[in-house]
C-alpha cells in the first residue's frame, strides 16, 4: 500500500471514528506532522474524501471535515434501509451454501464480538469491523459489485453517527443481527426488511432521545 493510500485510510478512519471532529478545520501544517505526508498528497487526499463526502472543500479556505445534522443522519438511515434492503432481497433469491458460510461465520464473530462488548465495554473498531462484514455478507450474493460499493459508503457514513452522537444500545442490535440471520437462513425477504428498518430507524430514534443532534 502506497503511502497515499495508507494515508487516505488513516484519515477517513479518524473521520469516521471522531477522532477529526465534524466541522473541525483541517489544517494541512498539523496534519503533516500528524500523518507523516506532504501538503500535495493531503490535498489529493482531502479532495478525495470531499468527492466522497467526508470533508468538505472551501475553495481558497481549504477543508474542514464534514458537519453532522439530524437530517442528515435521517436521510443516511433511509437511503441505507433502500439499498441493504434491495441487495438482501437480490442476494437471498441467489444465495447459496457458499454465501451461506459466509453469512453464519460473520454473525458469530460479531455475536462473540456484542457479548464481549456487553461484559466488557465497547470497542468501536472491532465492532465496525464485524457489524461491517455481516451486513456485507447479507448482501454478498446480490450480483451488483456498484450496489455492494454504495452501500459500504452509506454503511460508513451512518456509523461515522454511531462514534459521534450513539451510546451503544446494549443487548437490542444483537437480537436484531441474530433476527437478520435467521430471516437470510430462511430466505425470508420480508422479515429480514422489517428487522432492518427497526434496526437503523431506532438508532435514529436513540439520538433524538438522547437529544445528542439538533
Amino acid at each position: 500500500m502506497s503511502a497515499g493510500d495508507s494515508g487516505y485510510q488513516r484519515i477517513r478512519s479518524d473521520i469516521i471514528f471522531g477522532v477529526l471532529t465534524p466541522s473541525g478545520r483541517l489544517k494541512l501544517d498539523s496534519m503533516k506532522e500528524d500523518y507523516g505526508l506532504s501538503v500535495s498528497t493531503l490535498r489529493e487526499i482531502l479532495n478525495r474524501l470531499a468527492s466522497e463526502g467526508f470533508v468538505v472543500a472551501e475553495g481558497q479556505r481549504g477543508f474542514e471535515v464534514a458537519p453532522v445534522s439530524i437530517q442528515n443522519l435521517r436521510e443516511l438511515a433511509q437511503l441505507r434501509i433502500l439499498l441493504e434492503h434491495h441487495a438482501m432481497t437480490e442476494s437471498f433469491r441467489a444465495g447459496d451454501m457458499e454465501w451461506e458460510g459466509r453469512v453464519v461465520s460473520a454473525h458469530h464473530k460479531l455475536a462473540a464480538t456484542e457479548r464481549t462488548i456487553l461484559a466488557a465495554g465497547d470497542d468501536p473498531e472491532l465492532r465496525k469491523r464485524y457489524d461491517s462484514e455481516f451486513h456485507q455478507a447479507l448482501i454478498s450474493n446480490c450480483g451488483s459489485r456498484t450496489l455492494k460499493d454504495a452501500h459500504v459508503a452509506v454503511f460508513d457514513k451512518y456509523f461515522r453517527y454511531q462514534m459521534i452522537a450513539f451510546s451503544y444500545r446494549g443487548s437490542e442490535p444483537a437480537a436484531q443481527h441474530k433476527a437478520l440471520l435467521e430471516a437470510a437462513l430462511k430466505r425470508d425477504a420480508a422479515t429480514a426488511a422489517d428487522t432492518l428498518r427497526a434496526h437503523v430507524n431506532n438508532c435514529v430514534e436513540h439520538a433524538l432521545a438522547t437529544a445528542a443532534l439538533r
